[in-house]
């Protein structure tokens, strides 16, 4: 499954450096230039991870930091911090902010990689599992078998992106936009009523697994105005 990172850095060098390392460890980079740019990014492609320089123009990674903390759409947001200030004080000072891990420059590639699958690990469970799971739902990530129940449910290529990118975020809400980017990747023109067929079909075949041919509650809930989440069916 394609793991999002956004890499937040004003020196060249350091970018390429970093989203070079990142993509051979099969993760997709987004970049940011500056701090502002960065909050604009996150914002606009909802990334799994960030790492970002503290020492930018227009805003300061620790700014940057701040701000995502503020903010309950990003209160959770795993941050790794990087910066050529190795002090104890300034160490202390980034994790207080509400960074996750704190890397001083120059670093090993092989260490930042390390840092980032343990800090995933830790935030994001399902992103690193095998199979993921969500009530009496599974999802093979390496057969690509999915079941419902214990009984096999037959879907196609999109609908197991679109069903892992909803049980990699069971409970958050996600819109249609964010469902492109997430599922058919940012950039690619697809109406957003294609999101609503894809999920139509996603459903039928989960709510058709019940036992002895009884329709199982649902698990792919709309919202209304906001798009779709992934939620356990509502007692009646």
């Amino acid at each position: 499954m394609s793991i999002r990172i956004l890499v937040a850095d004003d020196e060249p060098n350091q970018l390429e450096l970093l989203t070079f390392n990142l993509v051979q460890a099969d993760y997709e980079v987004i970049r940011a230039e500056d701090g502002r740019q960065a909050l604009d990014m996150i914002e606009e492609h909802r990334p799994d991870l960030v790492i970002i320089d503290w020492m930018m123009p227009h805003m300061s990674g620790i700014d940057v930091c701040r701000t995502l903390r503020s903010r309950a759409e990003t209160r959770q947001l795993p941050i790794i911090m990087l910066s050529a200030r190795g002090e104890e004080g300034d160490r202390t000072l980034g994790l207080d902010i509400g960074a996750d891990d704190y890397i001083s420059k120059p670093f090993s590639p092989r260490e930042l990689i390390s840092r980032v699958r343990a800090l995933l690990r830790r935030a994001h469970p399902a992103l690193s599992d095998e199979v993921l799971e969500f009530h009496d739902l599974k999802f093979n990530q390496t057969t690509m078998e999915v079941t419902r129940g214990g009984h096999t449910v037959t879907i196609g290529p999109k609908e197991s992106r679109l069903l892992a990118t909803l049980m990699e975020r069971p409970g958050r809400v996600l819109s249609r936009t964010q469902l492109l980017d997430l599922v058919w990747g940012h950039g690619v023109y697809v109406e957003e009523r294609t999101v609503d067929v894809h999920v139509s079909r996603l459903r039928k075949a989960l709510n058709s697994a019940g036992a002895d041919g009884a329709v199982a509650p649902n698990l792919i809930h709309s919202i209304r105005g906001s798009g779709y989440a992934l939620r356990t069916p509502e007692r009646s």
